[in-house]
């Protein structure tokens, strides 16, 4: 099996959904399809990650492999954070293109592996990381946030301790010197670090 959302450009068949859902008290939807990653649903870990956030309006913020938006969009028009949503995947990213009009919410989405494309910096970076890409991308993910963050910006992410959150945070701990636990939620941990 091949890790087909985190593909460049997914050959699969499409298969639109449209989802109608309540994030975080608020009515939020989504087109879906068919090479992004939960596309029936919003997956159990966006959820948990989302309920655990609390962001400063104005502030910048980066959703690293964010799919179809979920994350970023949604926090974007909860909280009046600015939004960046980048994904490996050019068929999420138009997605979250379409999803960010859908919503209205200002976002700037665009095609990047990982920061590859990225410049600036930002107060916030968050991720659910793609697990089945390995834990080299997530460590990526990891590394690179340090150095597209501001000074007092954090990076938070999601991972179940089984695909790996122990590995995770001993990861975040060495690369910004600190690492807390925000929340465990069925085997799913909110680690959070802090760029001092």
């Amino acid at each position: 099996m091949t890790n087909m959302y985190y593909e460049k450009n997914p050959t699969a068949d499409h298969d639109i959904h449209e989802l109608h859902v309540r994030l975080l008290d608020t009515p939020m939807v989504f087109l879906t399809d068919a090479g992004v990653f939960s596309k029936k649903m919003v997956d159990y870990g966006s959820q948990a990650l989302l309920n655990t956030l609390n962001l400063e309006s104005g502030k910048t913020l980066l959703d690293v492999g964010c799919g179809y938006g979920p994350l970023g969009l949604t926090l974007g028009k909860v909280f009046g954070v600015q939004s960046t949503l980048i994904d490996i995947n050019s068929r999420a990213v138009d997605l979250a293109k379409t999803n960010a009009e859908k919503n209205w919410v200002d976002a700037k989405v665009f095609q990047s592996n990982i920061y590859e494309d990225v410049g600036g910096k930002f107060d916030y970076i968050i991720s659910n990381p793609p697990i089945r890409a390995g834990k080299v991308v997530v460590h990526e993910i990891i590394k690179g946030a340090f150095h597209h963050l501001e000074d007092r910006g954090s990076l938070t992410i999601v991972i179940q301790k089984k695909q790996g959150a122990p590995s995770a945070k001993s990861k975040m701990e060495e690369v910004f010197g600190n690492c807390q636990i925000l929340k465990k939620d069925k085997g799913y941990y909110i680690l959070e670090s802090v760029k001092e």
